[in-house]
C-alpha cells in the first residue's frame, strides 16, 4: 500500500541516495506548475505523505509557496537556504565547509574512497548531528579489501559513538544505531509504499529509475500501472524475507541493476549491512559492560557475513 509520494521539482532536484543525476541532466527544467498541483492534489486524494526533493538553485517565488503551504517533508541540498527537513551534503568536500544545524537530517554522499580516507572527519564531528545518514555511492564496487576496510571503519566508530551514549547525549547514525532500534525490516519500499513523481509528470519506482531512463509505471492522468508490483514487497524477496539486518535498504535499483531482478539483492549490498549489523551488535555489547541499555534487543552472534553462505550450507 502506497503511504509517500516523492516529488522530484526539477531534473536537478539533489540525490539523497545512492544514484547520480549529474550525467543525466542538462538544463534547469522545473516541474511545470500545473503538474505539481495536480500531484499534490493526487496526494491528498490517495493519503500519501510527500516529500519535496529540491535542486540546488533557487526556485520561483509560486513554487515557494506551494511548497510552504502544503504539509510534506522537504529534502534538500545544503546549497540552498530553504528550511528543509532533510539536508544532503554531497561529499567530504561540503561536509568539511558547513555549520551543523540541531534538528535536522543530514545525508552525507561520499564514494568509497573518499570515505575511506576521510571518515575521520565524521568521527570528529558525528557529536554535531541530530542524524547522519552515510551513502556509500559505489556499493556496486566493494571487493574483499573495501569490506575488510569497512569493518574496521565500523569498529572505530563503535568506540567513539559508544563513548557518545555512555556520556549521556543521544546519537543516530544510520550504519551503526539504526539496527539497534528495528525489530523487522524497515526499507526503502520503493515500488510498494513510496512513489516518485518526475518532473515530465510520470510516475517511477524511485528516482534512480528516472535517472536511469527507466520506464515510467503510470501518469497522474492514468495512475499507477506498476508491472509485477507484488515483487516489490518483502514477502516476496526470498532472502531478504529471512534475514535480520533490519537496516538495510533494501535498494531494488541496486537489485535491479546488479541482479536483473528487483528482488534479488546483490552479494555487496548484503555483505555492507551485515558489517553494518555485526558492527551494531559489538556497540550493543560494549555499552552494556558499563550500563543497562536496550535490555529487550537483542543481535544474535551469526556465523557468516553473506546470507548467500549460509544458504548454501544448510
Amino acid at each position: 500500500m502506497m503511504k509517500y509520494l516523492v516529488i522530484l521539482l526539477s531534473d536537478q532536484s539533489t540525490s539523497f541516495c545512492y544514484y547520480n543525476t549529474s550525467d543525466n541532466i542538462g538544463e534547469k527544467r522545473l516541474m511545470p506548475l500545473e503538474i505539481l498541483r495536480n500531484a499534490i492534489k493526487y496526494a491528498f486524494m490517495e493519503d500519501l505523505f510527500i516529500q519535496f526533493v529540491l535542486p540546488p538553485f533557487s526556485l520561483p517565488k509560486e513554487y515557494e509557496e506551494i511548497i510552504t503551504s502544503t504539509k510534506g517533508s522537504i529534502i534538500a541540498p545544503h546549497s540552498t537556504s530553504y528550511n528543509a527537513d532533510v539536508i544532503v551534503i554531497d561529499g567530504f568536500s561540503e561536509l568539511n565547509n558547513i555549520e551543523i544545524l540541531k534538528d535536522v537530517s543530514y545525508v552525507l554522499r561520499t564514494d568509497k574512497k573518499d570515505f575511506f580516507e576521510q571518515y575521520k572527519e565524521i568521527t570528529r564531528r558525528i557529536v554535531e548531528f541530530s542524524r547522519l545518514n552515510i551513502v556509500l555511492t559505489d556499493i556496486e564496487s566493494f571487493i574483499d579489501d573495501d569490506f575488510n576496510l569497512y569493518k574496521q571503519i565500523l569498529d572505530e566508530f563503535t568506540c567513539s559513538v559508544k563513548d557518545i551514549i555512555l556520556s549521556g547525549k543521544t546519537i543516530q547514525l544510520n550504519i551503526l544505531t539504526d539496527r539497534l532500534v528495528k525489530n523487522e525490516m524497515n526499507n526503502c519500499n520503493a515500488g510498494y509504499k513510496t512513489i516518485t513523481l518526475a518532473p515530465d509528470g510520470q510516475f517511477y519506482i524511485c528516482p534512480a529509475f528516472y535517472y536511469a531512463k527507466e520506464q515510467p509505471v503510470g501518469s497522474l492522468e492514468n495512475g499507477l500501472m506498476i508491472r509485477n508490483s507484488h515483487l516489490y514487497k518483502l514477502e516476496y524477496s526470498p532472502l531478504c524475507r529471512e534475514c535480520d539486518a533490519y537496516q538495510c535498504k533494501r535498494c531494488v535499483y541496486l537489485n535491479k541493476r546488479l541482479t536483473r531482478e528487483v528482488n534479488t539483492p546483490s552479494k555487496e549490498q548484503c555483505v555492507v549491512s551485515h558489517i553494518e549489523r555485526n558492527a551494531s551488535r559489538f556497540l550493543l555489547l560494549a555499552i552494556r559492560e558499563h550500563i543497562i541499555y536496550m535490555p529487550k534487543t537483542e543481535i544474535k552472534e551469526i556465523s557468516y557475513i553473506d546470507p548467500f553462505d549460509n544458504i548454501k550450507n544448510k
